[in-house]
């Protein structure tokens, strides 16, 4: 499928392949990681989407694309797959799937604590995390003789 006449040469030109089987977005990333791109008069278009459509089919009303490489840059289509956003925040970074932080603290009763955001959203946030922060935080603020 690589170079499929479904794209045109010029955006296969910006695919890097990982060892991991990965299509890495080389051209432009947003902040979060996912390839951008103009397609058909249009900007800003998130490439996994484009390329997921173009070689797999349309994209159904009502989901996303979830990566299940967890490589955001990824346009493969086989690593990518139609989910509802439910399922997607539940895969995700934040969901109930991930079991340790980023720092790689366990999300475990003693060190999970939960909030909700202004827009509804539950939180898991790591104890151990939060302390450190604190910590850092207030060494920032402490004025020295």
């Amino acid at each position: 499928m690589f170079l499929d006449p479904k794209l045109p040469s010029h955006v296969w030109s910006h695919i890097a392949i990982d060892p991991t089987g990965c299509w890495l977005w080389t051209a432009y990333r947003d902040r979060q990681g996912y390839g951008r791109m103009r397609w058909k008069g249009r900007t800003g278009l998130f490439a996994h989407r484009i390329f997921y459509s173009a070689l797999v089919g349309r994209l159904e009303d009502g989901l996303v694309l979830d990566h299940l490489c967890r490589t955001p840059a990824c346009v493969n289509p086989a690593h990518l797959e139609q989910v509802t956003r439910l399922e997607n925040a539940r895969r995700g970074r934040y969901g109930v799937l991930t079991t340790h932080c980023p720092a790689g603290h366990p999300y475990d009763e003693r060190n999970t604590y939960r909030y909700t955001t202004r827009s509804g959203f539950s939180r898991r946030c790591c104890r151990a995390c939060n302390r450190a922060h604190k910590a850092k935080a207030a060494k920032r603020g402490a004025v020295s003789p």
